[in-house]
């Protein structure tokens, strides 16, 4: 490489270092209910607002021997080890495409880009991966904030790339008339499922009142208490009939199955409508934003058709829905097919970690965001290399 290629990759490595010690505050703060923005950064001990010179990423915690400098209270390793590793997984990324043969189909006119949305992805779920391992749970406005990006990145990549180099080789997700047909159906029929919670038709899976007098189930985290959202986890465990809580998922779920069957049936169809439906298709901003709305169904579908078809088998329940949203909005940023594979890989991160748990604290339950992060970073690398072997499946999408 050259020496301003040198310097390209110590900023990119600096850069994700500070995005890193961001997303230390999304951590701590984002499951706690406060502000991301105010008060500024703060020792969790004494309260004594932290200079900008302690707040380097990296050196400050090496500097202060990680210890407050106001009351010595000790910082935990895990303010170092987020900021280190998100600023190697902005430089492994950037490397991997750009100066490897892992993706070639990467080394094209606004490719970086399809890094940017990448990064987007990855750093929401080291955030999401650090809340699971600490407290279990899985902010959704996470998954949502990813699920956004996806859908107006795929909108706009194919005024950045070439709109047959995206196709061809699935970059960004492009819809088909018949997954965008699906997309669109599925779209509305979640508007219809939603606005049945809402008015109270339908009732939510695993609601449970909060007893009077009482307010939400309360973790200690490793620095303070937060909120839990109410349903069965490992800090609580309710009597639920489990298999009757997954009937009232599959209930929430018919409206959107049954309009993506619908629209698809009426949109494909040979004919004026047809016609219509694939001209409009033919116009990038409408295939990638369908496309990444089909990614974002079919990743919350494997893990959703896991975590109903767990409950029902076993009789508990299996997957949260946490880790439904974490892979559906994967899906809206790498498309259909890749999340279905990372799906399937993520199993074999997570064996590991699950059989230690079994035998060293006799934990059967482990939090899966980050073994399915890990899965889906590993399919955004090796993405030609498995399209290459999958390329059969894109027959659908044409």
């Amino acid at each position: 490489m050259t020496s301003q290629e040198w310097i390209l990759c110590v900023w990119v490595f600096a850069l994700g270092c500070c995005i890193g010690s961001f997303l230390n505050v999304v951590t701590y703060r984002l499951p706690r209910d406060k502000s991301l923005v105010r008060p500024g950064s703060s020792c969790p001990h004494c309260g004594q607002a932290i200079r900008f010179y302690d707040n380097i990423p990296l050196v400050s915690w090496l500097v202060l021997r990680a210890k407050c400098r106001q009351c010595r209270a000790p910082i935990s390793p895990r303010y170092f080890i987020v900021e280190l590793l998100t600023g190697v997984v902005f430089l492994g990324l950037y490397l991997a495409y750009f100066h490897t043969h892992v993706r070639p189909s990467l080394h094209i006119n606004g490719a970086w880009f399809v890094y940017v949305l990448h990064i987007i992805l990855l750093a929401a779920f080291v955030a999401a991966s650090g809340i699971d391992l600490e407290l279990w749970i899985i902010p959704l406005s996470l998954c949502w904030f990813v699920t956004a990006a996806g859908i107006l990145g795929s909108a706009l990549g194919g005024y950045i790339l070439d709109p047959q180099v995206l196709k061809d080789y699935a970059i960004l997700p492009v819809a088909s008339p018949k997954t965008g047909a699906l997309a669109l159906g599925a779209a509305v029929g979640l508007g219809m499922s939603s606005l049945l919670l809402r008015t109270g038709i339908l009732k939510r899976s695993y609601e449970s009142p909060v007893p009077e007098g009482q307010g939400h189930p309360v973790a200690e985290g490793a620095e303070g208490a937060v909120k839990l959202p109410l349903g069965p986890g490992p800090f609580e465990d309710p009597q639920f009939n489990h298999r009757l809580e997954a009937l009232r998922e599959i209930v929430f779920l018919l409206p959107i199955v049954g309009g993506a069957v619908a629209a698809q049936a009426v949109l494909t169809v040979p004919g004026p409508a047809g016609r219509w439906w694939s001209g409009l298709l033919a116009y990038p901003a409408v295939a990638g934003s369908l496309g990444s709305a089909f990614g974002y169904f079919v990743g919350c579908a494997v893990v959703w058709a896991t975590r109903v078809l767990g409950t029902l088998a076993f009789g508990k329940e299996a997957m949260g829905l946490g880790d439904v949203h974490l892979m559906g909005a994967a899906g809206a940023v790498v498309g259909p097919i890749m999340v279905i594979i990372a799906f399937f890989i993520a199993p074999f991160f997570g064996l590991g970690w699950a059989l230690f748990q079994m035998f060293f604290k006799k934990i059967r339950q482990i939090p899966y965001g980050p073994f399915l992060s890990i899965a889906v970073l590993v399919v955004m690398i090796f993405h030609d290399w498995i399209l290459n072997r999958v390329s059969s499946m894109l027959v659908f999408y044409q």
